[in-house]
């Protein structure tokens, strides 16, 4: 350890409020520093973090404000469909009409009501079915009277249908919404 540099730091940070980074880039510029053992500012907060010095988490204001909760990855995530990855190239270079992206919106204001988007791909058109709740019954229920509207022409228009992985899409891959030769990706 570069004990006249630790403590030329631990003075600086106590004493002045300066950040360890200040201090290592504030003795890298000064010619006295230049032949003296110093340590870099990772190492100065690893002693930090170790309390191999008088310093202490504590002292470092911005240090405190930071998020240092390491974010999660979901293992057991729920896989709905298969992922949008492995969606054939025709649907993502729009050329071929039929290939819808599925959404839901919920308002601001309004507690109960929701609004199921389906978007074509090609033309950019869309459909605004209004729902009564934003979870999968109503979806259903809205798919299916989709599909009596179009009747026969249901597999023709609706070709794929592309969802996120929200839970009000969750029925969309089972039989008993009849999406006849529609895929299903998430």
């Amino acid at each position: 350890m570069a004990s006249e540099f630790v403590d030329f730091a631990c003075g600086k940070i106590l004493d002045q409020g300066w950040s360890p980074d200040a201090v290592v880039g504030f003795t890298s510029l000064q010619d006295d520093w230049k032949d003296l053992p110093m340590v870099s500012t990772k190492t100065l907060y690893n002693y930090i973090d170790l309390d191999l010095l008088r310093v202490r988490n504590i002292d470092l204001p911005m240090k405190l404000r930071r998020n240092t909760k390491v974010k999660r990855v979901r293992r057991n995530r729920r896989v709905l469909g298969m992922s949008i990855a492995e969606r054939p190239v025709e649907i993502e270079n729009r050329q071929e009409f039929g290939h819808w992206e599925i959404d839901t919106v919920e308002g601001r204001k309004s507690d109960d009501n929701a609004l199921l988007t389906l978007v074509e791909r090609k033309t950019r058109n869309y459909y605004a079915i209004l729902l009564d709740d934003q979870d999968h019954d109503s979806v259903d229920y809205a798919m299916n009277q989709l599909r009596l509207d179009f009747g026969e022409l249901f597999p023709q228009v609706f070709k794929t249908i592309t969802s996120d992985n929200g839970s009000e899409f969750s029925n969309l891959t089972k039989e008993d919404i009849k999406l006849p030769t529609a895929s299903h990706f998430v």
